[in-house]
């Protein structure tokens, strides 16, 4: 994949996924912007890339605002006159497991303003600096939850479902611009959702392997393999599709 000199920001990259897809990225040459709304992470991150030769730095927004949003794409042009790349892949869970009847409002506002509103305003203000530069591409995060229906778990498959038709809702209108738009679903994949699930249900851990072909959770490194090779010149003419990462479980 060369994805050398390419300018690219990462939502959520204070850890899993969109840690391990920074590091890739910055691996491969690319300069990488790192935003998270935990600004100690994000540096841990960056100062790890450079500390072994890459090119990255950090910075904290909050991407449910939109102003922040604006202030992170703005930083990225103001310093390198361009973004190649937008990963949108900051995401949250909702504290509660319930059924619809029961899920808390606090759960649904929140879940929904990061999940699917961040990526709009990331998408949208990525749109805008791609249409002046007259080429770019974008890669937004959803989940197997986005696909299938999943159980005690409303505004993030909500949420997610949207992701997956957002994106192939503005790969449609930008496919003629030079603008590339796709996303990932992963499954069950190591990262701080997961831990907090089995923190509050430790049951669940081996329920939920048994349910997986491959019998494993994903590994957020090769979420990130899918993510950089969407990004890369590899998929040219890989527009408006989900790449599910699951093990096998959604062949059930």
């Amino acid at each position: 994949m060369n994805l050398e000199h390419k300018v690219v920001v990462i939502t959520g990259a204070g850890s899993g996924i969109g840690a391990a897809t920074a590091r890739l990225f910055a691996s491969h040459k690319a300069t990488v912007l790192l935003s998270d709304i935990n600004f100690k992470s994000a540096k841990e991150i960056s100062d790890h890339i450079n500390s072994t030769g890459g090119d990255s730095y950090a910075v904290q927004s909050d991407v449910s605002r939109f102003e922040e949003v604006e202030a992170l794409i703005g930083k990225a042009v103001k310093d390198h006159d361009r973004v190649d790349v937008m990963v949108n892949n900051a995401g949250i869970g909702p504290k509660n497991q319930k059924k619809t009847a029961e899920h808390t409002h606090d759960d649904w506002h929140n879940v929904i303003a990061v999940n699917q509103t961040g990526v709009f305003y990331g998408m949208q203000v990525a749109l805008r600096q791609m249409m002046q530069q007259g080429h770019g591409n974008i890669v937004n995060v959803a989940s197997l939850a986005g696909l299938v229906p999943s159980g005690n778990n409303l505004s993030y498959s909500a949420s997610k479902f949207a992701v997956v038709g957002i994106t192939k809702s503005a790969a449609l209108e930008y496919g003629h611009k030079n603008i590339r738009i796709n996303a990932v679903c992963p499954g069950y994949t190591n990262s701080a959702l997961l831990t907090e699930l089995f923190q509050t249900r430790p049951d669940m851990e081996e329920t939920l392997k048994k349910l997986i072909p491959m019998g494993r959770f994903g590994h957020a490194d090769e979420i990130a393999e899918a993510i950089c090779w969407l990004a890369s010149d590899n998929s040219r003419y890989v527009t408006g599709q989900t790449i599910t990462l699951d093990g096998g479980i959604s062949l059930k």
